[in-house]
């Protein structure tokens, strides 16, 4: 027995739109103009544009400190990790006798240093989620507030669910 396709068949054709059936094959699905549905940009509740809102938050210093913050942990926790990386692929093709090297029975040093990089794969998430806990969360947590407060964002604020 054949699976049934849902996208094929006349049934198909006439209910997509510019299908042979379809009346309206000039006008776009769904309303709107040529370019689709009109939306107006979301405003605060001061009237100006959310755009505007954003950019102030981006300027100020909290949004600088937060992102200052977030920087100084993954700036050199990347560089080190590729750097990391990299020494053990160089390792590999430049010293394949070191890496050779057994240590212990059937594992020599390549496998423990490809273990290694599984390792710190997972001790520098747990380092960066416990910088971002203790370092930015609530710092962003406090931004996320101070544009909602300004009526921005789909939320009237602090007191909104």
């Amino acid at each position: 027995m054949r699976p049934v396709d849902m996208q094929q068949g006349p049934k198909a054709a006439a209910v997509r739109p510019g299908g042979p059936l379809d009346d309206d094959a000039d006008t776009p699905p769904y309303g709107g103009g040529q370019d689709g549905p009109q939306v107006a940009p979301p405003a605060a509740r001061d009237g100006r544009a959310a755009a505007d809102v954003y950019l102030e938050v981006q300027r100020g210093a909290a949004f600088q400190e937060v992102r200052g913050r977030y920087r100084g942990f993954v700036v050199p926790a990347s560089a080190a990790f590729l750097g990391w990386y990299l020494a053990y692929v160089l390792a590999a093709t430049l010293a394949p006798g070191v890496m050779a090297r057994p240590v212990a029975g059937a594992v020599n040093v390549a496998m423990v240093a490809g273990l290694a990089q599984f390792l710190t794969t997972f001790v520098l998430t747990w380092a960066y989620v416990r910088n971002a806990r203790r370092g930015r969360d609530r710092a962003a947590l406090e931004l996320r507030w101070a544009v909602l407060d300004r009526g921005v964002g789909g939320g009237a604020g602090r007191g909104t669910s």
